[in-house]
């Protein structure tokens, strides 16, 4: 059995139970490029919609056995169902952060006096926003795969970005304002104390009696638009890792993550933003590095010529770049982005003075080194 062919033809020599799965519309299909037979899907606003949902949500995880369970749900399905959960639970989201808002918002003109930042606190604060949203780009493919190739690439990069802009800024905005407010308010201040943002999120709903309750556990799922949609992608990295993980289904793998996820969870729960910031960070000096060398392939190397990309080879690694030339030039720009980064258990000699730059190091250096170091392979293996 061979779960790495086209779901259409694979569900013949598929067991009974795998065959069952298939018709109830679990997706089997993992890494394998989808033929454009079954590239059908013209809801583009799915894309959109994706992304929006994983988007809007403002708790930490709380519940988080129940959230990584519903999560599990959801991925195992694939991507249809998980387009189709997409599609309507960030309405659920919206109006319980609406009514949050509305009944605590009477407090938020209350805010606390702040000193002026100094411009390395929001230099490092822009690496922080830049390594939440941009690592995105790793798995942004992998929620259109299905989309109907007429589609201009305009039109998905326009949902894509929407769907990221709409909810993130002005949450961030609303976090800023209940941030402010909450040391002037002394039960937002025990709510905060006691449970963090779900705390003080608590203590805003806590003048609608029950009500009020239920919308905090509509919040505090909010966060499974984010997990489900992550969860598919990690599985379908997964199959990357080696070979042989191809022809393992792909929902095995979100069944694995969760079982790693959620003991995890739990334990990085007891100090969830500080455990979030140092994340963030690091992942933010990678992401640099990838999307910076991703984009000297395909705009400088590859002319932005889709031709270029043949799916066909995508098993054939003779065929492929090696990716030693990406692999040298973001490991040899962390030369300078760890002297340039400031986190709570180390700080570099530069950002003593920058701040933390090591995001605008790393999206800078490594895109220089990758175009020499790349030239030199192609003149090596023309691929």
């Amino acid at each position: 059995m061979d779960l790495s062919e086209p779901q259409s033809k694979a569900s013949s020599k598929l067991s009974p139970w795998f065959a069952k799965l298939s018709n109830w519309g679990v997706e089997l299909r993992g890494i394998t490029p989808v033929p454009l037979e079954e590239r059908v899907d013209k809801r583009f606003i799915n894309v959109f919609l994706v992304w929006f949902a994983m988007s809007i949500n403002l708790l930490p995880t709380v519940g988080i056995i129940i959230i990584g369970l519903i999560g599990l749900l959801v991925s195992f399905g694939g991507y249809r169902f998980l387009h189709e959960f997409e599609r309507y639970s960030w309405i659920f989201n919206l109006v319980a952060i609406i009514i949050a808002t509305g009944v605590g918002g009477k407090q938020l003109f209350n805010q606390v006096e702040t000193a002026p930042v100094p411009p390395s606190v929001i230099v490092s604060y822009g690496g922080v926003i830049a390594g939440f949203l941009i690592p995105w780009a790793a798995m942004a493919s992998d929620f259109s795969v299905y989309c109907d190739p007429s589609v201009s690439t305009f039109r998905i990069f326009a949902y894509t970005y929407a769907g990221l802009f709409f909810p993130t800024v002005p949450l961030m905005v609303l976090g800023a304002a209940i941030g402010g407010a909450t040391t002037s308010n002394p039960a937002w201040a025990e709510g905060y104390e006691k449970y963090i943002v779900g705390g003080v999120l608590e203590a805003m709903l806590k003048p609608a009696g029950g009500f009020g309750k239920f919308v905090a556990v509509l919040l505090s799922l909010s966060v499974i638009g984010n997990l489900s949609a992550s969860m598919y992608s990690i599985s379908l990295n997964f199959q990357l890792l080696v070979p042989f993980f191809r022809h393992v289904p792909r929902f095995i793998f979100s069944m694995v993550f969760t079982v790693i996820c959620i003991p995890v969870s739990v334990y990085a729960a007891k100090s969830f933003f500080e455990s979030l910031e140092n994340f963030i960070y690091l992942i933010a000096y990678w992401s640099a590095a990838y999307v910076a060398v991703v984009a000297v392939e395909h705009f400088v190397f590859r002319k932005a010529n889709p031709a270029s990309y043949m799916p066909e080879h995508w098993d054939q690694p003779h065929k492929l770049p090696t990716g030693i030339s990406a692999i040298l030039a973001a490991g040899l720009s962390f030369a300078l982005v760890v002297p340039s980064a400031s986190q709570v258990w180390y700080t570099g000699p530069i950002a003593v003075t920058t701040g933390d730059i090591g995001f605008e190091v790393a999206l800078i250096l490594s895109p220089i080194l990758y175009v020499p170091i790349r030239w030199l392979e192609l003149k090596w293996r023309p691929i």
